[in-house]
């Protein structure tokens, strides 16, 4: 196949790249770097049928020859980045997902959408089937994000119903693992971070709100299988075993062996009290289902992050 990736320096657009050219597929990478990562380009870049495009989805995209796929997985994720850039997350989920949704079908090819249990707010469902139609406030500071994503499934819907163009959405949910940013401000990063560095481990509220943490290999096993699947409608991905963000920081202590002490902050403004997807769908419907123990990845995550972190260090002339 020829696929086009948005997002390829990102997190999960890396590790579906790395995956899809294993397999011997060619892969237009897509990314403005706004969030991506040069160190994950530079690992695409060693696979020959791996090429970079730098340019933003808010305009149309001019890409020459056949497409199997136009893959979305464009958009900062993170609490910490989108806030930084509320416009441009929102662009991106909106006129991003237009521009692509025409390329593909000006290509004939299928679209994937990266949605995200953002889509289901503050829930007051749990677990989350993906019949729940969420709790989200639409001008709240997270708004930009979720109210994002869920224009860009009505939308992605609206070209499979109006045009029958070949759709998937995945919602995918807290995903970790190594190729992520060091300073991405999610959770498993920030407590990593704090921990090797000795710093505080920053829980908010007092730690009782609940994730569900997916490791990275099982979530792209996850979006291949959907993309072989023929059904047009989201469906959750993500691992339905549940820890409180205290119990995640106590854990991360242990693994990293940091003396760390636990400090607590006010609870930001319609942080979710509660995740956990509900994979009876991704079960029935793919065979799939998270294989890799939150211990085992977060020790696949902590060892990336010593190497990330030592390998800057030694670039910056540190000790």
């Amino acid at each position: 196949m020829r696929v086009l990736l948005t997002g390829a320096a990102g997190f999960l657009g890396s590790h579906l790249a790395e995956r899809l050219l294993q397999e011997g597929h060619e892969v237009v990478g897509v990314d403005n770097l706004s969030t991506g990562q040069g160190r994950n380009l530079e690992r695409l870049r060693r696979h020959p049928g791996f090429t970079f495009l730098r340019a933003d989805v808010t305009q149309p995209l001019g890409v020459e020859g056949p497409l199997d796929w136009v893959l979305h997985f464009a958009s900062p994720a993170s609490p910490p980045r989108y806030l930084k850039l509320p416009i441009a997350t929102l662009l991106v989920n909106a006129e991003g997902t237009r521009h692509l949704l025409d390329l593909a079908l000006e290509k004939g090819a299928r679209f994937f959408l990266a949605s995200t249990s953002e889509v289901y707010g503050d829930p007051l469902i749990h677990p989350q089937p993906e019949t729940y139609w969420g709790n989200v406030n639409p001008i709240g500071p997270r708004s930009i994000y979720d109210e994002g994503k869920r224009y860009a499934e009505a939308l992605t819907v609206a070209y499979h119903q109006v045009h029958g163009l070949p759709v998937r959405i995945a919602r995918v949910f807290n995903t970790y693992g190594p190729a992520m940013d060091l300073e991405d401000g999610r959770v498993v990063s920030n407590f990593i971070v704090q921990a090797l560095r000795g710093e505080p481990l920053t829980v908010y509220g007092d730690g009782s709100q609940t994730r569900s943490f997916c490791y990275v290999d099982d979530l792209i096993e996850g979006v291949r299988r959907l993309m072989e699947a023929d059904y047009p409608y989201p469906v959750n991905l993500g691992n339905p075993e549940e820890y409180t963000v205290l119990d995640l920081a106590h854990l991360v202590k242990e693994l990293t062996g940091s003396p760390s002490p636990i400090v607590f902050k006010p609870l930001p403004q319609d942080d979710p009290k509660q995740r956990r997807p509900d994979i009876t769908l991704a079960k029935k419907l793919l065979g799939w289902e998270p294989k890799v123990p939150v211990r085992e990845g977060l020790e696949r995550t902590i060892a990336y992050f010593r190497e990330v972190a030592t390998h800057i260090k030694h670039i910056k002339g540190g000790n």
